[in-house]
């Protein structure tokens, strides 16, 4: 089942909140590539002097490729908007973010935004965090934070590449992937992530998003 059509209806959809002059925070993932590419169009439509600000590497290659000015998130003092996917969204609205590692820069964009768009296929909508929680840690805290995240209920458990190696951030840090079964005080429980030595970033954040898109089939999608 595709939630492509969707994905794109959404992403032009979302344009509305960019004016003129904006710095745009870009996220990482499928929507949030849409999205890219959908305001690649939009600047050359309509001549908008845009700077962009990417998560990744990945998301950086793609709007460079579109034409969008880039900046990093240490040259501005505020973004106007930030768009990004999620990997899980509960019904608190809290979401759950860093499947694909980019989790510490993504919430230094939410933390930087007047507005966040969330945009997000059905299947990510939960009433509780049931899937495991991407925290990104440093390399010398490995299993000092895995004690941590034991003692919190949780199990951790280092990724990897596909064959054996650890996975990296772009920051140089390792991510474990924490099992905390279903999860029904994401914030009690962020917050006691965060305050571990060691620990950069929790893929439970904090800060809410402004406006979800939910894509549905059909290539509808709806605004929570």
């Amino acid at each position: 089942m595709s939630y492509d059509d969707a994905i794109k209806a959404l992403s032009s959809n979302a344009l509305k909140f960019v004016k003129d002059g904006n710095v745009v925070g870009l996220g990482s993932g499928r929507a949030a590539t849409a999205l890219v590419k959908s305001l690649g169009k939009l600047i050359k439509l309509k001549n908008y002097n845009i700077k962009g600000v990417p998560t990744s590497l990945q998301i950086k290659l793609i709007a460079e490729k579109v034409g969008i000015p880039l900046v990093e998130a240490d040259q501005v003092e505020h973004i106007d908007v930030v768009f990004d996917g999620a990997d899980q969204i509960d019904s608190q609205k809290f979401v759950i973010k860093g499947g694909g590692g980019a989790l510490l820069r993504e919430n230094i964009l939410f933390s930087l935004a007047k507005k966040v768009v969330v945009m997000a296929d059905k299947t990510k909508f939960v009433k509780n965090f049931t899937r495991t929680v991407p925290v990104e840690v440093h390399p010398l805290a490995r299993n000092s934070v895995s004690n941590s995240i034991k003692k919190l209920g949780g199990k951790a458990q280092l990724r990897s590449l596909d064959r054996g190696y650890p996975f990296f951030t772009e920051n140089g840090n390792i991510i474990l992937d924490c099992d905390f079964g279903t999860i029904k005080n994401p914030k009690v429980l962020t917050q006691k992530i965060k305050a571990t030595t060691g620990v950069l970033e929790s893929g439970i954040f904090l800060r809410k998003p402004d406006v979800i898109y939910r894509a549905k089939t059909g290539g509808k999608f709806d605004i929570l």
